[in-house]
């Protein structure tokens, strides 16, 4: 008989979630191939950085924003960012290779983690990915409603030192923000509420975490969001308590990413059903029928052409009938 090969699966039921096994079955259906995956992830990071620009909101209130968060802070002694500040302030050697780490590791870890995710676990990719675009857009709906000035913007008095404006001159940022020097102007800095710099890296601590088979992918797994969250706070971008916000986006957005996956796999659906080029890329995949009137078993590289041999009263029209099956059956 015609068999198929089934998905692999995790050693248990009980290892996988609910939203990795939508994510399993999600790409049984549709095939992910980089070229459909490059641009929505483009498409995605632009509306995101256009959204985030536009959610500009008052200054008077975002500085009023960030003093309440400071005051709050200390009133449950939870500010960590002064001390951190002046150690990065006053020692180089820990000050630039923050900044560096600030304006750059989010924009080359998250996206290798991607590619790795799709490369070698394409069943987890899927749901991977859709928990960190729902995780990124509620923070862009956090950064719309609470603008938030960072403690490197707050007047002097009140202790913070901007560590990417004292050593600009090493990198390519200029005193404005971690943008490239010039292009400040094009950033909103008052996006601070939640921290998505700490909730990616949440994100690829958690995914080297599940994914990762070497002691060194977990060691990373733990070490770069502690790192990120040191250095949010050190470098006087972020306070506690975004780093905090940002931890509770991404938990948000775990929890979503199920009714996200199926609302996508229903949208699908209905592409699939009225398109029919987009129904043929999706159907099919993980089914032994490779052509009309073709069939492969397992570990078969060339299918066997299927034989239509009605039996007697068989009607025509009716399922054919493997060669190789019949034989069997007349030997009996």
């Amino acid at each position: 008989m015609p068999q198929t090969d089934a998905p692999r699966t995790e050693a248990t039921p009980r290892a996988r979630s609910r939203w990795t096994a939508l994510g399993a079955s999600a790409a049984s259906k549709a095939r992910l191939r980089w070229w459909t995956e490059v641009p929505l992830i483009l498409l995605v990071y632009g509306a995101y950085t256009a959204g985030r620009l536009l959610a500009r909101g008052d200054t008077s209130g975002a500085i009023d924003h960030g003093l309440e968060i400071l005051r709050i802070e200390k009133a449950l002694h939870l500010n960590a960012e002064h001390p951190l500040n002046r150690l990065f302030t006053r020692e180089a050697w820990l000050g630039v290779p923050a900044d560096f780490g600030y304006a750059s590791l989010h924009y080359l870890v998250t996206p290798a983690i991607l590619i790795w995710l799709f490369r070698s676990r394409p069943l987890r990719y899927r749901a991977a990915r859709t928990w960190l675009w729902t995780s990124t857009f509620i923070g862009l709906i956090g950064f719309t409603l609470l603008p938030t000035c960072p403690p490197r913007l707050l007047s002097p008095e009140h202790g913070f030192v901007d560590t990417m404006a004292q050593y600009s001159s090493y990198g390519w940022w200029g005193g404005e923000a971690s943008a490239p020097r010039g292009m400040g102007g094009m950033t909103n800095q008052y996006a601070a509420m939640p921290s998505l710099h700490v909730g990616w890296a949440l994100w690829c601590g958690v995914m080297l975490w599940r994914h990762g088979r070497t002691p060194a992918a977990k060691v990373a797994a733990v070490v770069y969001p502690l790192f990120t969250t040191i250095v949010v706070m050190g470098t006087a971008n972020h306070y506690f308590l975004d780093a905090v916000a940002g931890v509770a986006v991404m938990g948000a957005g775990l929890l979503l990413t199920p009714l996200v996956m199926r609302a996508a796999n229903r949208v699908r659906t209905l592409l699939a059903a009225r398109v029919p080029w987009a129904a043929g890329a999706s159907g099919g995949e993980g089914s032994a029928i490779v052509s009309a009137g073709c069939q492969t078993s397992p570990g078969e590289r060339i299918p066997r052409q299927r034989e239509s041999r009605p039996g007697p009263g068989a009607e025509p029209g009716s399922a054919a009938t493997d060669a190789g099956d019949s034989a069997a059956t007349a030997a009996r």
